[in-house]
């Protein structure tokens, strides 16, 4: 089958099940693998190789680690080392143990019992997180304790990977069982030539990504090509992975250290934003590939041996993972979503095993056998998360108040309030106020110079125009309060305010006006606040004049506020009439004059009588200015 055939069954398979899965209420994942066990070659057979198209879609997952890196700042990370090392460590310490156990009763070596039990202790990032966000549960407490999980597994990856090799007690086999797998570059060095070599690779990552990329992609940001950006981001992500490969690292370990190093970049908006799209595909194409690399026949030589070992390796993991979430005192709800998540084999597991099989720590009749295991296991996640959502959660609907109180104000603290579009002179302005107010802002801008030279005085901010959905939505405007469009772009502004009321209808917006046509435009958009650039300055200017000429301040102040009533009125009125310049006109003049006689009769002989300090000089004065 040539490749455009198969990735047209591939992406056919997809659209169709998807969508129809996700109306029955069963999730993407899961229709994702259905569609691939039903083009797979065990059921239709319209696809036969899939372990090309495999290792090409387990790129998605490297994609989703770069991208969850990017998410996680360096300090987010030591804050949650408790729970990494904690939770996810306990988690495969026990699981390990536990199915290394149970092997070892089977009379099974405890070479091959340990490396198996490795291998099973991993549950699946990629199904796990897409569930959760699926489900709304990323930033509440059952989406952090898995992410913790989850990463230090992701992080265990390279010490198991380092001992499966040393557990091997099987011959040799053949070319064909070790071309199988990539060769590292360094295997054939000794350990601490090895061990230094990958230091260096991870330091060169980090140094790299803090202090290399930031000119790079300065340099591509203002070229304004965006599908150069998306090239700079995707050659990123692949060129990272080829490292990792290169020194018989993981490569999803790999995106994850270079996403936490670029967490703080002024760019990880854009290339989160670019790189998501690719992710979600390739994501989607793994999944498929798992459910079409499904061994129906070797199931149904020994139906009853594989559905009870798979039904009891995901029992196993619920059981630990439900104690560790009790001991961890994990809000009782959510012990439940915590558990059926991670019940799971992982992806890293098929990896495992191919490892596993060339370093001969496992022989291949064991390997295909759990190959289908971690695979069903997969398929049987959704399902349970559907029983969860069906059958178990609707009980714990009378959760304690407080407890809802204490996971939502966890989870606002930390979270952007407010979105800030534009970052020149103005912006500037509006986000060093908000900042001094203890006020948590995200700030965009599309200026790479500016961002670079702004940078300099410690400000934080990114690198992303504000007018695309995808950039608005990675920036938080999905859980924001506020949207101030600061750009001195007229069209753009107007452009953001509509997309952003089309998308985030309860985002309140809060927009710059350039001039007064500009604010009829944006009047009739019906936002929260309209600010014109010159006119709080101009009026300061002109109270100063007045103060100047001898007039008493609590008059400035009071002539002042009846002029921008005035003002705001006149706007509004000719707005009405901006299509008829005669009529706008004959309005304006109208106005005028009708804001000489209001400012006029602030200025009664009776007051002039009271306060000596006004004298005729004053009301002359006034009157020049007035003419």
């Amino acid at each position: 089958m040539d490749f455009l055939t198969g990735a047209f069954i591939f992406l056919a398979a997809g659209v169709i099940a998807v969508p129809i899965a996700s109306k029955l209420g069963l999730g993407s994942v899961l229709g994702y693998l259905l569609a691939g066990t039903l083009i797979g070659p065990s059921v239709l057979g319209l696809v036969n190789e899939t372990e090309d198209i495999l290792h090409f879609a387990e790129f998605g997952v490297v994609m989703m680690l770069f991208l969850i890196g990017m998410e996680m700042q360096p300090g987010v990370l030591w804050r949650m080392r408790k729970p990494i090392i904690g939770l996810g460590g306990l988690q495969v310490a026990l699981t390990t143990l536990s199915i290394m156990g149970i092997v070892m009763m089977l009379d099974f070596p405890w070479q091959t019992a340990l490396a198996i039990g490795l291998v099973l202790a991993l549950s699946s990032t990629a199904i796990a997180l897409q569930i959760l966000n699926e489900k709304h549960l990323t930033k509440v407490e059952v989406g952090k304790s898995s992410f913790s999980v989850l990463l230090f597994q992701d992080i265990a990856v390279i010490p198991i990977i380092a001992i499966l090799p040393l557990l091997a007690i099987f011959p040799i086999f053949t070319s064909e069982d070790l071309d199988r797998q990539g060769h590292s570059m360094i295997a054939h060095l000794e350990t601490w030539h090895q061990t230094l070599i990958i230091f260096a690779v991870i330091g060169l990552i980090i140094f790299g990504g803090r202090y290399a990329l930031r000119p790079i992609f300065r340099y591509i940001a203002e070229s304004g090509l965006r599908e150069i950006f998306t090239a700079a981001a995707l050659l990123l992500v692949i060129g990272i992975s080829l490292l990792m490969n290169l020194v018989g690292l993981s490569p999803a370990l790999g995106a994850f250290v270079a996403g936490v190093v670029l967490a703080d970049s002024e760019y990880s908006h854009e290339i989160e934003a670019n790189i998501d799209p690719f992710k979600a595909l390739l994501l989607g194409l793994f999944f498929i590939s798992v459910g079409a690399g499904i061994d129906f026949g070797l199931i149904a030589e020994e139906p009853m041996k594989i559905i009870g070992i798979t039904l009891g390796l995901v029992l196993l993991k619920f059981i630990i993972l439900f104690v560790l979430a009790c001991v961890f005192k994990i809000i009782e709800a959510d012990r439940f979503w915590f558990s059926f998540v991670l019940a799971q084999g992982g992806e890293f597991g098929f990896v495992l095993l191919s490892l596993s099989l060339s370093s001969q720590a496992i022989d291949r009749p064991i390997v295909e056998m759990l190959t289908v295991v971690i695979a069903l296991s997969m398929i049987l996640t959704p399902i349970l998360i559907l029983f969860n959502e069906k059958v178990i959660q609707p009980r714990f609907d009378k959760i304690d108040d407080e407890e809802k109180l204490d996971v939502e104000e966890l989870t606002e603290t930390q979270e952007s309030k407010v979105i800030l579009t534009g970052f020149g002179r103005f912006g500037q302005v509006v986000g060093r106020y908000l900042l001094a107010n203890d006020v948590s802002v995200t700030v965009m801008d599309h200026n790479a110079k500016r961002i670079a030279r702004v940078r300099e005085f410690g400000f934080k901010l990114f690198y992303g125009d504000g007018s695309r959905l995808d950039l608005l939505r990675t920036a938080g405007a999905d859980e924001a309060k506020l949207l101030i469009i600061a750009i001195e772009d007229k069209d753009k502004t107007i452009e953001i305010i509509k997309l952003a009321q089309r998308h985030f209808p309860n985002l309140k917006i809060l927009a710059r006006a350039h001039d007064v046509m500009h604010m009829h435009e944006l009047n009739n958009l019906n936002i929260e606040h309209i600010e014109r650039v010159m006119f709080e300055g101009s009026m300061s200017m002109g109270k100063a004049a007045l103060r100047a000429l001898g007039m008493p301040n609590y008059l400035v102040e009071r002539k002042a506020k009846l002029f921008t009533e005035h003002d705001v009125e006149t706007i509004l009125r000719l707005g009405q009439h901006r299509e008829d310049r005669k009529r706008y006109v004959s309005e304006t003049r109208l106005a005028e004059d009708e804001m000489i006689e209001i400012l006029r009769s602030e200025l009664p002989e009776q007051e002039v009588e009271e306060d000596p300090s006004i004298d005729s000089s004053i009301t002359s004065g006034l009157d020049e200015l007035q003419k």
